[in-house]
């Protein structure tokens, strides 16, 4: 089992920064990436970010490139989510998820993932 814990969000006003953190534990090497999801109120729950524990390749939805950052600590089972610019729209529960597969192709995909954290709430106000 993977446990996962997010922490970081909070109130911020439009075009503010938040970074939400995700603290892995347990049989973390069975996980080969991590990844961001969100899910606003009456909508679905959306991929945002994702990447790998080794190397260095990173995935985005169009909605956030250039404007999120993910990155991950190994030392210390964390990953990140930089979140700059942010907009009225980014609003929602933001939760991290651990994968249990090398193939990219399905780190998009909110059901190939096999551990999720609690979620934490992220509000931009106008």
């Amino acid at each position: 089992q993977v446990q996962l814990v997010e922490s970081g969000g909070g109130l911020v006003q439009a075009g503010g920064s938040l970074r939400l953190s995700c603290a892995a534990s347990g049989r973390t090497s069975s996980t080969y990436a991590m990844g961001w999801f969100r899910q606003a109120p009456g909508k679905e729950r959306e991929f945002v970010a994702a990447i790998r524990w080794s190397g260095t390749t990173t995935y985005y939805a169009d909605s956030v490139k250039g404007r999120f950052a993910i990155s991950r600590d190994n030392a210390k089972n964390t990953v990140y989510l930089q979140m700059n610019s942010l907009k009225p729209e980014d609003t929602a529960v933001y939760y991290c998820a651990a994968h249990r597969s090398d193939y990219s192709g399905s780190y998009y995909i909110g059901a190939t993932y096999s551990y999720w954290g609690q979620g934490t709430q992220v509000t931009v106000s106008s």
